[in-house]
Formats: structure tokens, sequence, C-alpha cells
């Protein structure tokens, strides 16, 4: 039964299963670091904490629960997951009353088990050790008062109350209830799991360590709630504080004997990231405002739940699968064989990883980095039913008298050789990410800077900022044959640059970080710029100037277009992919959460043409977005890309200075506003030069209905109007991303419709005879007006930027009859006509520019009977 008895437990699998899960869909999963989080601190952790401490609890007051506590406890687990799967689904879908029911089953069944604890404490004789189980205890009453806080965030606040309620909640769950239980546990667990003597000061620390935690925690709530960071911050330095009071009878059990094994090593590793995120969190709290803190929190919980929580679990599971099996040292050491395999590189990808993602590496570098501690931390569940089914064969072998498997002597599991391999690991993975961005690394065509020259054997060495879209100094004077070497950084806090001078090229470079360009002897004066779209437009230029010669301006892609034709991609071709048109329906829920994911990648422009665009999701034009007055938006904006991007909702008005910011690539913010006022409205991305950032494809709608709503009509449909500049690209190969010089000379090869030229006479949009049609059109520009018509009909209602034109046929002035034939936009404007359709046929639906229609702005109404 005691071998059966710990392999209950496979909601834990359940549970990490999932978060590898969700970490390799993520881009496709609506609030997917939220859930990772939770399906690994209220999934995983939680379900193990309440399992251990029971065990420990049993073992140190040498008790044995018979078969009915057990078919309780059962009953408590079962409880639990319900209520962690309600949360789980609860929150994604923003149905706040089952995070409510989620959130009191949790506390319930947590409370349960403190009660359980509290009565097995009071009937059990006296003894050592009871002050672990008073640990746990209390570690308990802190889940029902996060769960408390963390169903208050899922309600949505505004900005301050968000960011109180989130430090409170992070701070109860990690700080509460796995660091008041893992305090406790380690007094006997961390010698145990060493094989070595404890310290004689460990109990006694534990008592005096306990109200130091809890009044650290104190401290960290009120300051929180009450707003005053500083106070909070105070509390976490409080609580850290404590840890190293306590920490002070672990030190003598491991210089007796350091980590040979996995468990011992990984543990080890998880406290280290304890401290390191106590810290961290700490300056974040005191220093960030309202919309920072909650902003870079996702930073701080990768911290907490891969340095600290996953190790943790992974480590202290190591050792526990294969010891509560029962058996003797035979079988203990059948399991941790498959526990301990690999164990150096896993340990040194996983920590040497997660240090690598906080250094300011590219964006690419942090994608193949993190898919490598992914890698490492998932080993785990393979091994673990490896490790467990070992253990069982030992087990059996044993009782039938056979010989062990494995010799008596138990192998260090930590070695050289595997330490090498981690590196080796982290080396090609941190290669394939440069490999991916070569920019980034600042590999370039080969080719030279230099003519022919005699060497004056001078080296000039100058030293380049970039910042506020400008090089400082902006030139740079030599002899002909001096050697040129610039330092460059970047100074810039949000926006990546680089600088290109003839065919070398600096990578490109996050904020603060510095490159050398070596131009070698030069011969001739040199232009040169940083490579970013657009930033050489906005006038992002070094001159290399070789005695008294100017150099002479340097080609670029784009030059030579006044007299280029448009793209001409191929009229006839099928498009690939066509854009939905169809308005997404108005739901209940009052907040509204999105997530949107910044990337460039090459997509459809027109038939026959593609171009790199810079998207939100992943689409030619953004998510549309829809909600009635009053109702709460909250978007997470993830930098996927490789470059800074931003986002502007027209849709709220809010202090621009936080929300609108640009961030780096790999960094992300919360925009949250409340919808006040109804209208169609644009949203898009700020970063500058932003007519090159809105024409690259980053737009899109957000409709805002009053609180009364709108008349129902029989269809509506989403038209956002846009312009395409592109160069001749017949394939994804070919790509290449947006031209900014056209963009200035305002010379468009495409208006389109919904990112895609023409889309929609290959798939056309339908209706019936009789039916009443709304058309919401939104003007993204960036430059060019739309005249939003439909060849055929006439519309009888015209709302344009949050009032009625023309309703049903009655204008402004009580004139009744009337008609519209164009609803007449400019950039950045909204609204809607509604149309209906009295005789089946085709409808042109054009912008009645009609060169712009020519272009693109062009589809089809198919009405039928």
């Amino acid at each position: 039964m005691r071998g059966r008895r710990s392999l209950r437990d496979f909601t834990l699998l359940v549970w990490l299963v999932g978060a590898v899960v969700i970490a390799l869909v993520h881009r496709w999963v609506p609030e997917s670091t939220w859930l990772m989080v939770h399906l690994v601190g209220l999934g995983a952790i939680t379900h193990s904490v309440m399992v251990w401490s029971a065990h420990f609890t049993a073992a140190l007051l040498k008790t044995r629960p018979d078969d009915k506590a057990r078919k309780v406890a059962d009953v408590r687990l079962g409880l639990l997951a319900v209520g962690a799967l309600a949360v789980f689904v609860g929150v994604p879908t923003t149905q706040w009353w089952l995070v409510l029911i989620g959130a009191v089953a949790v506390s319930t069944a947590v409370l349960w088990h403190a009660w359980t604890l509290i009565r097995d404490l009071k009937r059990a004789l006296p003894g050592r050790f009871r002050i672990s189980i008073r640990y746990y205890v209390v570690a308990a009453l802190c889940v029902p008062v996060g769960a408390g806080f963390g169903a208050a965030l899922a309600w949505g606040l505004g900005d301050r109350w968000h960011a109180n309620l989130l430090v409170a909640h992070t701070m109860t769950m990690i700080l509460g209830w796995v660091g008041l239980t893992l305090v406790g546990t380690l007094v006997t667990f961390w010698p145990t799991v060493l094989r070595t003597r404890m310290d004689d000061r460990a109990e006694r620390l534990a008592r005096q360590t306990l109200p130091i935690l809890l009044g650290g925690l104190a401290v960290i709530i009120a300051g929180s709630l009450t707003g005053l960071r500083p106070v909070a911050a105070v509390g976490i330095a409080g609580y850290a504080v404590g840890l190293l009071w306590f920490g002070r009878c672990l030190v003598a059990p491991t210089r007796k004997r350091p980590p040979r094994e996995f468990a011992s090593a990984s543990i080890l590793a998880a406290c280290v990231w304890a401290c390191v995120a106590l810290v961290a969190t700490a300056v974040h709290v005191w220093r960030a405002d309202d919309i920072a803190l909650a902003t870079d929190y996702p930073l701080l919980a990768g911290i907490w739940v891969v340095g600290f929580l996953l190790q943790l679990v992974t480590g202290a599971l190591s050792y526990l699968l294969p010891s509560v099996l029962g058996g003797g040292p035979r079988v203990v050491r059948a399991g941790a064989a498959y526990f301990d395999r690999w164990a150096t590189a896993r340990l040194v990808v996983i920590n040497g990883g997660l240090l690598l993602f906080l250094l300011p590496l590219p964006s690419w570098v942090k994608v193949t980095v993190s898919s490598a501690v992914l890698v490492a931390l998932a080993l785990f569940i393979p091994l673990m039913v490896l490790g467990i089914r070992a253990s069982v064969k030992e087990k059996r072998a044993a009782m039938a008298g056979l010989e062990p498997s494995l010799p008596a002597e138990r192998p260090n599991a930590l070695t050289g050789s595997g330490l090498v391999a981690g590196v080796a690991a982290l080396a090609v993975v941190v290669s394939l990410g440069f490999g991916m961005d070569p920019g980034a690394a600042g590999i370039v065509p080969p080719g030279t800077t230099t003519q022919a020259v005699a060497p004056t054997g001078e080296t000039v060495r100058v030293a380049v900022t970039a910042h506020d879209m400008r090089f400082e100094p902006a030139s740079i004077q030599v002899d002909p044959g001096d050697r040129v070497i610039i330092e460059l950084t970047n100074l810039d806090d949000t926006n990546v640059h680089d600088l290109m001078v003839g065919d070398v090229r600096s990578p490109r470079l996050a904020a603060g970080e510095t490159a050398e360009l070596d131009l070698g002897v030069v011969g001739q004066s040199i232009e040169g710029w940083c490579t970013v779209v657009g930033h050489r437009q906005m006038g992002m230029t070094f001159y290399v100037v070789v005695g008294d010669t100017a150099p002479e301006p340097a080609a670029t892609p784009g030059d030579g277009h006044a007299a280029h034709q448009p793209a001409a991609g191929n009229p006839e071709a099928e498009l690939g992919h066509i854009v939905d048109p169809v308005a997404p329906e108005l739901t209940d829920e009052t907040v509204r959460r999105y997530e949107f994911r910044v990337t460039e990648e090459p997509l459809e422009v027109a038939p026959g043409l593609w171009q790199r665009r810079w998207t939100f999701n992943g689409q030619s034009v953004g998510p549309t977005l829809r909600g009635t007055v009053g109702d709460t938006f909250e978007i997470t904006l993830i930098n996927d890309g490789t470059m800074g991007h931003s986002i502007d909702f027209h849709a709220g008005a809010v202090a621009p200075d936080a929300p609108m910011r640009t961030i780096a690539p790999g960094e992300s913010l919360v925009y949250r506003f409340t919808a006040e006022r109804a209208g169609a409205w644009l949203y898009h991305c700020s970063t500058m030069p932003m007519s090159a950032h809105i024409a690259a494809g980053m737009h899109g709608a957000v409709i805002i209905e009053p609180e009364d709503g709108w008349p129902a009509v029989d269809r509506e449909y989403v038209v956002v109007q846009s312009e395409v500049f592109a160069d001749d690209a017949a394939t994804a190969d070919e790509a290449t991303e947006i031209n900014p010089d056209r963009v200035l000379a305002e010379q468009p090869d495409r208006v389109v419709f919904n990112g895609i030229a023409n889309q929609y006479d290959q798939r056309q949009f339908e209706a019936k005879v009789g039916e009443k049609v709304r058309f919401f059109v939104v003007d993204a520009g960036p430059n060019r007006a739309s005249s939003f018509h439909i060849v055929g009909g006439q519309f009888d209602t015209v709302y344009r930027e949050g009032g009625y034109l023309l309703r049903d046929g009655e204008d402004a002035f009580g004139n009744t009859g009337g008609g519209a034939q164009v609803l007449a936009l400019q950039p950045a404007e909204g609204g809607f006509v509604e149309i209906t359709f009295n005789e089946a046929g085709h409808y042109p639906v054009v912008s009645h520019i009609m060169v712009d229609a020519e272009r693109g702005a062009h589809g089809i109404v198919e009405v039928t009977d």
C-alpha cells in the first residue's frame, strides 16, 4: 500500500504536462503567460505542498493514516484539482463567477488540510520538530487570503488597485504558502537529502524565524494594499532577513556533504534563485509606478517560477518519489539513477539559460534559450515516469530474491562531462538564435569600406552614441590611410539601433549595449546609417569624412523609386489567406482581456505580391475588438519582433507616457483603458517613424457601442483601409520590409481593405435581398483619405466619428427621406454605414478615390435572393 499511495498523485503530472503544452502553443492561447505560471504555482506546487506536508507531518508525529484518512485526503485533493481547473478556465475566458467558485474550492481544500494537521498535532504525543507542522498550518492559512486577492484581480480593477493587489497576491502565495512550507520542511529535509547530520540549532532557529517571516509578510500585504510601495519593499527585506537568520542552520550540512545528486543540487539552486527573486521584487516594487509594476511583473514571475518553484518541486520529488516506495536502498538507487540522468547538463541549461534570458540579448536568442530551458525542465516528466517504473521493478526483484541491478555505491551525479555538455548546449542555442537574426550579430555580406591607400599607421578611435533618432557625433573627420574604430553605444531606453558604415555593420544593440566597428584603413569618405527600418529616414545617419571630401550618398533599396512602377504582383493569382471581415459579436463581459503579439513575418498583400509585414498576432490587419461604453479593456502587448514597437488605442483616453511607450524586443506591457465614448476607433503602433509602422500592418479597429447598443441588423462587416508600400516579391522568401522612403514620398503600391488588396473580389461579402447590412469602416492611413462607396447602393444610415449624420433616412435637423452615397473619412477616422439591397446581384465595394480603388481598395458584395 505504501508504494501505491505514492503513485496516486498523477494530478501533479497533469499540471506539469499542461504547463509544457501551453509553453509550446502559447502564441495561440489567451493569457498564456498567466496560465503557465498558475499551472505550475496553483496546480503542481499547491498539490505537492498538500501531499508532502501531510507526508512529513505523519513522519514527524509518527502516525500512520488509515484507509479512511487516505480516502478523505483524496477527496481534498480532488476538490483542490476541481477548484484549480475552474480558475484556469475562468480567467482566460473572463468568467469571474467561475474564478470565484475556483478560489473558494481551493481555499476550502487547503483549510480542510490545515484543520487535519492541527487535529493530528493535538492527538500526537510530544516530540521534536513540531514547529515544522506549525509552519504548514500557518502557510495554509495564507491561501484563502491570497486566493481572495487573486479573485479581486480577475474581477478587473483600475491600474492602482491592480498593481497593489498583484503584489499582495503573489507575495502571499509565494512567500506565505510556498515559502513558509519550504522553511518548515528544510529543518529536517535538507540534511536528509544530503545524507548528513543536521545542525543542532535547526529547531531553535526555526522557532525564532517564524514570527520574523510572518511579520515581514504582514508588512508586505499592508504596504501593498495601502499603496505604500516602499513599505512593501521593506517587508520583503524583512522576510529576507528571516530567511538569512534561519539559513544559518543549513550551512553546516552543506559544507559537510555538498550536493552530489540532482535532487540536492536542484533544491540548492532553487533557494539561490529565491534570494535573487526577493531582491529583484523588492527593487521593482519600490521603484516602479502602477503601470510599469504590472507590465514588468512577468519577468519577475519567470524568475520565481523557473528559478525557484520548478527547480524546487523537481528537486524535492527526485528525492522523495524513489524513497517513499519502500524496499530499501536498492529500490532508491534504481529510481534515483533515472532522476539523476544528465543531472549536470540539465542544471546548467536551466540555470545558465535563465541567466542568459535575463540579459539584454536579441529576441531570437531569448527564444532559443528559453526553448532549451523548457526542454531541460520537461525532461523531468519522462525521467520521473521511468524512475518510478524502475523503482517498482527493483522492488519486485528484491521480493523475488534477485540480485540488485545496480552497485551499492551511488556515483556522483554531478560530473565535469555534464558541465561541458550543458555549456555546449547553451552555446549551440545561442548561436542558433543569432543565426535566426544575423543582423543582431552584425553579420553582413563580405566587402570592404576602404579604397586603396597607403596606411598612415594612425588609429582613430571614436565613441558614438545612438539616441533620440540621432548619432552623436553625427560625423568624424580623418586623414586618408587612417584606421577607424567606432565604439557604438545605444542610449535609447526602448529602441534597438545598429550602424552600418560601408559593408561593416554592428549588431543590433538593445538599451545600454555597446559594440565595436573596425572600419579598417579608410581611403574615401563613407556614409553610414542605422539599418532598422525607418531610422535612417528619421535622421540616423553618420559620416566618415576622409580629408576634405564629403561622402557621396550611399544607395539604398528604395532609391530611384520616383521612376519605379508600382509592384506588379499577379492579379490572376489566388490568395492563400483571406481576412474574415465579419464583425465580432458583442459579448457580455465587462472586463475584456486580449494578448497582442508583435511578429514580423512574410504575408500576402495582394494576389502574387508578398511583403515582410509587422503585425499584431500574425495577420495583415490587427484583430477587431468590440465592447460597450463602460467596459474595461486590458491588452497585454508582447514584442516578439526584432525592433521596438508600441500600441495606441484611440478608444481609450489615457496619458500616453507609459502605456504607449515603445518596448524593446522580448519585452511586454499591459495597456488598460475604460471605454467612455462610442464609435469605430483606430489602434496602431505609435513607434517612430509612425507612418512606416502603420503602413507595415500595425493597425486595427475597436468598436465601442453605446450603453443601450446600436439597433440590430442582419449582418455586420469590418473594413479597415490602409496603404501598402512593397517591392516586387512573388514569394514569401523574396519578401522585403516596407520601404520608408516611398512612405515619405506618399507613393503607395496598393491601397487595401483589411491588409490585402482585392481579397474581397476573390471571397466576396455576402448578403440577401431585404437584409440590412452594417459596414464598420476605419481609415488607418497612414496618409490617404477614404471615400467608402458601394456601387449600385445607397446608405440610409451614416455614422461618423461618434455621431449620426443620417439615421434611417433622417438627418440631424429632422429632415426625412434622405440618403448617402459615401462615408468620407480622413486618416484615423471611423464610422459605419447601413444599407439594404433591393435586388440580387454583385455590388462593387470601393474607395471612391478611384485611383485607390484601382490600387486594390475594391471588393464585391454578392447579394442573393
